[in-house]
């Protein structure tokens, strides 16, 4: 595949190498300030730009006619009408906060574990994410979709950032420390004993072939789909 990198930081670069490594070809490294150029040359696109470009970015590989895969997190008020630009355009359209193997296996966990724990009312429940001090949003997107998943299948009906004392919200605490790839921990607590799953990123390589496997699974195709998909996890009735 010929490749079109929005978005040339560490995890620009890291997306760069492992595709290489699968012998794919970067054709455009388009980053802050770069003029998008003619997309064409490319087979599909891999956008880990900035939140106040990403729709843009996004928006321009549809009229373009270029697949476009996405993990930039914080822009996502835009989703519905990227859905709908990408139906316009009859594009193509993965969308992900998070697109390590684990992560998205973790998702999973966390639904089963949530639905598990529901009837189960004196455990009260508390989500805590740490990533590093360059990352722009928080919460971090992927702890999102993880208190999205909580609330499909229990009674919350939103998330809040940072303590709350309301029952039918999911707390989310959100920590930047210097050089740490990202740690997501859900808990459930009573006045007896604590339940906790974890998911701890060892680097950013994950994230990166996640989302070059996701390009190559999209690249001959249209519409919009999700890291269910490409992994061929079964979705629920």
């Amino acid at each position: 595949m010929k490749i079109a990198l929005f978005g040339y930081g560490k995890m620009g670069k890291t997306i760069e190498r492992i595709a290489i490594q699968r012998g794919h070809e970067i054709v455009l490294k388009i980053d802050i300030d770069t003029k998008v150029p003619n997309l064409s040359i490319a087979d599909i696109a891999i956008d880990f730009s900035t939140p106040n470009v990403a729709f843009e970015n996004i928006n321009t590989c549809f009229t373009s006619g270029v697949p476009v895969v996405s993990g930039t997190t914080g822009w996502l008020e835009n989703y519905d009408q990227a859905v709908q630009n990408c139906k316009i355009s009859n594009g193509a359209f993965i969308y992900a906060s998070n697109y390590s193997l684990g992560v998205n296996l973790f998702f999973e966990l966390n639904k089963k574990l949530a639905a598990l724990m529901h009837s189960f009312k004196e455990y009260t429940i508390s989500m805590e994410e740490i990533h590093h001090t360059e990352k722009l949003d928080a919460p971090s997107g992927t702890a999102i979709s993880l208190a999205e998943g909580i609330i499909k299948v229990t009674d919350k009906e939103s998330w809040s950032l940072g303590v709350t004392n309301t029952v039918n919200e999911v707390p989310i605490i959100a920590k930047r420390i210097e050089n740490v790839s990202g740690t997501h921990t859900i808990s459930y607590t009573s006045e007896v004993d604590k339940i906790e799953i974890k998911h701890t990123a060892n680097s950013r390589d994950g994230f990166a072939l996640g989302a070059v496997i996701a390009a190559e699974w999209l690249c001959d195709k249209k519409g919009i789909f999700s890291m269910k998909d490409v992994l061929g996890i079964a979705s629920e009735k």
